[in-house]
Parts: structure tokens; C-alpha cells; sequence
């Protein structure tokens, strides 16, 4: 009833754990049955190791948190190594999320990922968080085009890029996306914001500006997805700030196949569970049999 099909792979429902909020999901092993869940994104991955940003990494905000992690992550051969063949024996789809600096980091990781048993490469050009790279590339569409076409020669995986919401023009971004090899589109990253310590009159990051993200975002997000949806014939997996099957729904309505949910799962880790749950339970009220009825009806 709730199962769906993103650029081939079979999801069996659309709640898929959003990068850099669950991890490669064994943690949240812990609390419930990870094998629920239509999909998970895995931890932001680059080429090498990273150590991530010094300083304050997570600030919580009204309505939301702050973020600026800096793709801390063991590398991609060390994810394939001793990530990926756990992620594998939880009976749900992986989706490798890969960030980088440069477009020849991009390439080789993609390589060495295409030869791996992820389901999904997710292309972040999206990350606010890193100095070079990383969010650049998802600002200029001409920019998005090349990387997307470079990293689409490089792999045969199906390829989702996961915009930012800070693009010049989010459906030009999509669209040259598409244009480039996307065969499916994920919307939106964090937004950039900054905080400010009143008593020590410093910034609370180090690199001053960070990521914005949770329900505070929702309503842009919405349109951004809505808008996406409307300029290309690909799926689109929406997210930002989704913490209710409530909210999963709206995204539906304005036309994605799927949805991630991020920072609501550091206030409840079984989180998407009940968005799972609640989804099931309003088709049925409603007497939706499928998730085809009701995608995208909001014109």
C-alpha cells in the first residue's frame, strides 16, 4: 500500500532516514527495528577521511537546531570496508550520500561506489559546511551541470542529487540536474543561518554561518519541493523539517514519491516509525490504496 519506486529501486513505504541525522543506522538498531523504514541515507561520505569542524557543531534553536558537523566521516573505502556490510543485513534500501571538495573527488568516490552493493548514490552538492566545495556546487546551475554530468559517466548506480535550498533558482538547478544524468532529485539541505553567543560576543560557530534545519524550515522547504516537482519528470524525495506523518503528507500532496526526515529524529529516535504508522493510518481512514491517488494533487 505504501511501497514506491524511486529510479528503480523498490521502497516498501516512502520514509527514508535523511543523511547526517541516523548515522549508518546502527545506533538507532537500539530502538527499534531499523528494517521498518522504506530507506537510509548514510552519514555525508567523502573521498577521504574527515575530522569535521572544530568548535560547536549542533546548537539548538526555537523551532529547530543549527549545525555545522563538516562531513565528519571515515572515508568511502573504510564506509564500503565496515559500514556498508551491516547497512546491508538491515533489510532496508542504502543510499550512499556523497559530499566532496573538489569535482575529481567526486569522481573517484563515485568509482569506488559504483563497485559497491549501495542502492542509490545521493550527490550532495549541497553541504553549507565545508569551505571549498560542498554547497558551491549546488548555488550555480552551470556548476551542478558539470558535476552531475562528471559524476554520471563515473557511475551506472541510480543517481540522486540533493540541492540546497540557497540555489539562485531552484527549478533551474533541477531541471540541469536532470538535464546532466539525475535520474531522481532530493530537496532541501539546510538552510544558512548564524547564531550569536550575546555573552561572549562571538559567533557560536567557528566558521560563523551553519546550517539551519527541523520544523522552522518546513514551509519553505514545502514550496521548494512543490515547485521542483512541478519543472521535472523525475521522483522527488523532499524533505526539511518533517516530524509528523502529517507533514509527510504535504510533501506527497505537492508531489513527492518519498520523504526524508533529519532532525527529528535526535528529539525521538523511533521517529519515523510513527511517521510510517501515521501514514498507514490516515490511507486507511481516508480510503487511500495507494500513494499514487493522492502524490502531487496540489495544482
Amino acid at each position: 500500500m505504501t511501497s514506491v519506486n524511486i529510479c528503480g529501486v523498490e521502497l516498501k513505504n516512502p520514509v527514508i532516514a535523511a543523511s547526517g541525522t541516523f548515522g549508518f543506522g546502527g545506533e538507532f538498531s537500539d530502538y527499534f527495528d531499523v528494517s521498518r523504514l522504506g530507506g537510509i541515507s548514510s552519514k555525508g561520505l567523502t573521498l577521504a577521511p574527515k575530522q569535521g569542524n572544530d568548535g560547536v557543531r549542533m546548537h539548538e534553536v526555537r523551532s529547530g537546531m543549527m549545525n555545522s558537523v563538516g562531513l565528519q566521516n571515515p572515508g568511502v573505502e573504510a564506509f564500503i570496508k565496515d559500514e556498508l556490510p551491516q547497512m546491508e543485513k538491515m533489510n532496508t534500501a542504502v543510499i550512499a550520500n556523497l559530499g566532496g571538495s573538489t569535482i575529481e573527488d567526486y569522481v573517484r568516490a563515485a568509482v569506488m561506489l559504483d563497485k559497491s552493493s549501495i542502492d542509490i548514490l545521493e550527490l550532495n552538492i549541497s553541504c553549507p559546511n565545508v569551505k571549498e566545495g560542498g554547497m558551491a556546487f549546488g548555488i550555480k546551475s552551470c556548476v551542478a551541470y558539470e558535476i552531475v554530468g562528471e559524476v554520471r559517466k563515473a557511475t551506472s548506480k541510480p543517481l540522486m542529487v540533493k540541492l540546497s535550498p540557497n540555489a539562485e533558482d531552484i527549478c533551474d538547478m533541477a531541471i540541469n540536474c536532470c538535464k546532466a544524468g539525475a535520474d531522481a532529485i532530493s530537496l532541501v539541505n539546510t538552510f544558512k543561518g548564524i547564531a550569536i553567543d550575546i555573552k561572549s560576543r562571538k559567533p557560536v560557530f567557528e566558521n560563523i554561518s551553519a546550517g539551519v534545519s527541523g520544523p522552522a524550515i518546513k514551509p519553505m522547504a514545502l514550496r521548494m519541493v512543490y515547485e521542483v516537482c512541478g519543472c521535472v519528470d523525475v521522483p522527488v524525495v523532499g524533505m526539511g523539517g518533517i516530524s509528523t506523518y502529517e507533514d509527510a503528507i504535504e510533501f506527497i500532496m505537492a508531489g513527492s514519491h518519498a520523504i526524508q526526515v533529519g532532525t527529528a529524529n535526535f528529539i525521538k529516535p523511533d521517529i519515523c516509525v510513527d511517521i510510517i504508522e501515521g501514514i498507514e493510518a490516515f490511507m486507511a481512514r481516508e480510503g487511500i490504496k495507494s500513494l499514487e491517488e493522492i502524490r502531487g494533487i496540489i495544482k
